[in-house]
């Protein structure tokens, strides 16, 4: 009798925690189990939290953090893709913005490969995908928010004691990089701190690029140039954290952080031409040094106050600096290997780019209850951006006015917003209007450009509903409307003239681009299964497209303009499957269909692509964890052409000594087929010319790395989280995201 009892009681309890579990939103990310007397209670902690608006994944708790780096933990992320040439895109576009705990971060907003592949994923604490933005995030980022929530969390509530410090140590060496990392957060009374530093220094090896490009017509011709190029990345990182509680209902942060990158490529390539006005043909060589330099500076200070003694009113001031000086030099010498010619200028040239840019942003939030059941959220802000560049140019040594640009330009943008939130038993809904008022100047001190300034407004809805069928699955639908402000690179108009044949330059009077969405939504999960499926479709009628054309000189001209219609319907989907309490596998991909249209151009082209990650996570004997993940992606389509897709493999294995505080791992990855290189082809057509580029990127790779994690306390600690939003971001394309680090002379 009491065998049964006790049986009976083992299997209530089973019950009991696997009710739990269905009535609870889990987004933990491992896996434990629980023998009671026979009975085993097994349960998956789940990598994903998804909601209507927006996706989270847990990186502090993946098994794979420990020997990966931000950029290998981004091809997990549902919604995200990471390509051969690590360019990052968010539902299929590169349009969207980069938050650090909730404030923005001009480095990774510009340069997000750079800054990913070099952090370890150890110091994150989780990925949040807003797919959907309400009114009080900024209307810019055409393809929603990526937020990066360092790795720290609140020990106690407002006045709790919780004195004590965690911290880990980590230093890693491979083929292709090394560098280390330190991490400690703690709190001592009202004070809460955290900070972090790291270093990585990076050489991928040599890339290799073949370039044919045709021109068509009446002085149809050839050049064919092959370059190849080694670049080192040396990457440094920094921030501190400080919170103070300054009684039971207000707390006073403190924020600043540096980040900084130096890029040294030096290359070789051999050109070749025929036909045309290049007759018979001739050759000739290029040396290319460049060195490039980006520091970024961020500091905030914030006040949040409850207002009420429920704590669900409140109110929160924040103001934020951000200082982001970059230089680049290119320097070219050339070497002939034919007769010279008389209209083809192949004199040794040198550029010095400086630029310059700070911004202010000062941020009111205020939330409320308007009813049990329905919130308000409404905030005003202003930002304000000052950026320089001045661009010498010298050929043989000789600086040339003529070439050189300097201007200045300023942006402010004054935003307000509404938003409200509601919930009706299994009914919930949001829906908010925000507006921005832009003003625009530029100011020319040398170099081709006229002086411009431009005001303009943009009122920017956003809406969501979603319904509960069970506490474990919902249904939502999503409306909003996203702005991408063109940036500097894109309307500067500096004529790069580093190519002999070819010419680069942005475009001053490019307009916003605006971009509308409607998605369904659908979430599921059990003890053994997650699942999160995104359908979606977005529209853009003045998309910002690069185009390229021969001018009068025969030069080709490669600039930017308001001449695209892009349509993108999309099928997201993320699966999490519990095979058995040591194996795991996963699923992220999807699959689009593009249609892009330009009557200005008469261009257009469409096409279907697929991308997918299928992995394995197990433990083996021993307590080893074996991370195994195939990363596939078919042809993507552009408005005048196309680039291939790529296979990549990746795995790791890692084993704790210790109770769990040292951590060693050994990981891995390489291209699949090409002698374990990424054969990347693209090809671009217009009226007069035909592109077509391979590039074969060096993937063969290994890291070893060792971790130590230390401590008086089993709390992590979280610093105050400011609510402050940038309004900025470069507009970029998927040829500019290409990492600058390997790009080859062309």
């Amino acid at each position: 009798m009491k065998k049964t009892v006790i049986t009976l009681m083992m299997s209530l309890v089973a019950t009991l925690v696997m009710a739990q579990e269905n009535n609870t939103h889990v987004n933990d990310s491992v896996t434990w189990s629980k023998d009671l007397d026979g009975v085993t209670v097994t349960r998956m902690r789940r990598n994903v939290k998804a909601d209507v608006d927006k996706i989270s994944y847990d990186v502090k708790n993946d098994a794979d953090a420990k020997a990966s780096t931000v950029l290998d933990m981004l091809r997990k992320v549902p919604m995200v893709t990471v390509d051969g040439e690590d360019n990052i895109t968010v539902n299929g576009s590169s349009s969207f913005k980069v938050y650090v705990d909730g404030k923005p971060n001009m480095m990774m907003s510009s340069a997000p490969s750079q800054v990913f592949k070099a952090m370890p994923a150890s110091m994150v604490k989780s990925i949040e995908v807003v797919t959907n933005p309400g009114a009080k995030y900024d209307a810019e980022g055409g393809a929603g928010v990526l937020n990066i929530i360092m790795n720290k969390e609140m020990a106690a509530t407002m006045g709790g004691t919780m004195d004590g410090y965690n911290g880990n140590v980590r230093a890693q060496a491979g083929n292709k990089s090394w560098g280390g990392s330190a991490f400690v957060s703690g709190q001592q009374g009202k004070l809460t701190y955290s900070a972090n530093v790291m270093f990585n220094h990076s050489n991928p090896g040599a890339t290799t690029t073949t370039m044919e490009q045709e021109q068509l017509g009446a002085m149809a011709s050839k050049i064919v140039t092959e370059s190849s190029s080694k670049p080192k990345t040396p990457f440094t990182m920094g921030n501190l954290s400080l919170s103070y509680d300054v009684d039971s209902m207000s707390t006073l942060g403190l924020t600043a952080g540096i980040t900084s990158f130096r890029v040294k490529n030096h290359g070789y390539s051999t050109t070749n031409m025929g036909g045309g006005l290049y007759g018979n043909g001739y050759s000739y060589g290029t040396t290319t040094d460049m060195k490039m330099g980006r520091t970024s500076f961020n500091g905030s200070i914030d006040y949040q106050r409850f207002l009420n003694k429920e704590r669900t009113s409140s109110l929160a001031l924040t103001y934020q600096l951000t200082y982001a000086p970059t230089n680049n030099e290119m320097d070219n010498k050339f070497d002939l290997t034919s007769a010279q010619t008389t209209w083809l200028n192949l004199t040794d040239r040198f550029s010095d780019n400086k630029e310059r840019t700070t911004d202010h942003i000062f941020q009111a939030d205020y939330t409320t209850p308007l009813s049990k059941s329905t919130t308000l959220n409404a905030g005003l802000k202003f930002s304000h951006r000052k950026a320089t560049s001045d661009a010498k140019y010298y050929l043989a040594d000789v600086y040339s006015e003529d070439l050189s640009s300097e201007y200045d330009y300023k942006n402010s943008i004054l935003a307000g917003y509404a938003e409200f939130v509601s919930k009706f038993g299994k009914w919930s809904g949001k829906a908010g209007l925000r507006y921005e008022q832009t003003w625009q100047r530029v100011n020319y001190h040398l170099g081709n450009g006229d002086d411009f300034t431009t005001n303009y407004g943009n009122l920017v809805p956003s809406a969501s509903l979603s319904y509960s069928f069970a506490p474990a699955t919902n249904l939502g639908l999503t409306y909003n409307m996203r702005i991408s402000r063109p940036g500097i690179s894109y309307l500067n108009p500096y004529v790069d003239r580093s190519n002999p044949t070819a010419l680069t330059y942005g475009n001053p009077d490019l307009d916003t681009e605006k971009t509308h969405s409607v998605g369904l939504v659908f979430n599921t999960f059990t003890s053994k299964l997650m699942l999160n499926v995104n359908l979606r479709h977005s529209f853009t009628d003045n998309a910002i497209e690069q185009y390229s054309f021969y001018d009068d000189a025969n030069l080709l001209n490669t600039t930017y303009d308001n001449t695209g219609k892009n349509h993108v319907s999309s099928l997201n989907v993320y699966v999490q499957w519990m095979l058995h309490k040591n194996t795991r596998l996963f699923l992220n991909g999807g699959v689009d269909y593009s249609d892009m249209r330009s009557k200005a151009l008469d261009l257009k082209n469409n096409g279907w692509h697929a991308n997918a990650m299928v992995g394995l996570q197990q433990t083996l004997p021993a307590d080893i964890k074996l991370g195994a993940y195939l990363i596939t992606s078919t042809k993507r389509y552009t408005l005048q052409g196309w680039s291939t897709g790529f296979n990549i493999l990746t795995a790791n294995l890692s084993k704790t000594f210790l109770n769990d505080k040292l951590t060693l791992t050994l990981s891995a990855m390489t291209g699949l087929g090409n002698g374990g290189k990424l054969n990347i082809e693209t090809y671009s057509r217009g009226k007069d010319f035909t592109n077509h580029m391979q590039i074969k990127v060096p993937m063969q790779g290994f890291t070893v790395s060792i971790a130590y994690n230390f401590g008086n306390t089993k709390k992590q600690f979280r610093q105050h989280q400011s609510r402050v939003e940038n309004d900025y971001i470069e507009h970029q394309s998927q040829s500019e995201s290409i990492n600058n680090a390997q790009m080859g002379q062309q």
